[in-house]
């Protein structure tokens, strides 16, 4: 009676593939675009989804594990951002993934980061809501109001409104935009994100 022996989830090239990933990251992670209030938009997640859809959700989140790491080297904000953005980001990856991994096709792909986008704009919400927002309260010593006067968004001037009409439909934009980045690059570079690393 022989016993099948399950594959390495980590071989050496999936690795390698991790390592080049997160580097990659990173650098998209130092490149940031002003949006709106004091959020802005990175495509850092852009590698994170092209090895959670070539290797899986595990070396997906590692990708994104190690990025948020190397960015405690430039943190602003006592590594509590970090940890906000592995947090959604994690809500984006997780779904995508699973969906993904079940039936590999580019439309579960887009299904899979469209449930995947829904649940980072849930999840960004409620992290804004009790993790970063008491934070910057805290550290520069304002009040909400302070807060809502710093973001210098019009018609806004409460909280709600500040994590629904801001919070919220940015983290909407970041996912449609990572979404539609990937849709048209995943496939053209395939063939490189499967291609076996001796």
């Amino acid at each position: 009676m022989t016993h099948r022996t399950k594959p390495k989830l980590l071989t050496v090239g999936v690795m390698t593939r991790i390592a080049l990933l997160t580097a990659m990251a990173f650098i998209l992670f130092l490149i940031q675009i002003p949006v709106v209030a004091f959020y802005k938009l990175d495509l850092s997640n852009l590698p994170v989804l092209l090895g959670t859809f070539s290797m899986g959700t595990v070396p997906g989140l590692i990708i994104l594990l190690l990025k948020d790491l190397l960015a405690l080297l430039r943190t602003t904000s006592a590594g509590v951002g970090d940890l906000a953005d592995f947090i959604m980001s994690a809500a984006l990856i997780i779904p995508a993934g699973i969906i993904y991994h079940r039936n590999k096709t580019r439309k579960s792909a887009m299904i899979g980061m469209a449930v995947g986008t829904v649940c980072m704009v849930v999840t960004g919400v409620l992290v804004n809501k009790w993790i970063m927002l008491p934070f910057y309260m805290g550290a520069f010593h304002m009040d909400m109001e302070g807060i809502i006067s710093f973001a210098k968004v019009d018609g806004v001037d409460s909280e709600t409104k500040l994590l629904l009409l801001v919070t919220g439909p940015f983290n909407l934009l970041k996912g449609a935009v990572l979404s539609i980045i990937t849709g048209l690059i995943y496939k053209p570079l395939s063939p490189l994100l499967h291609q076996k690393i001796k």
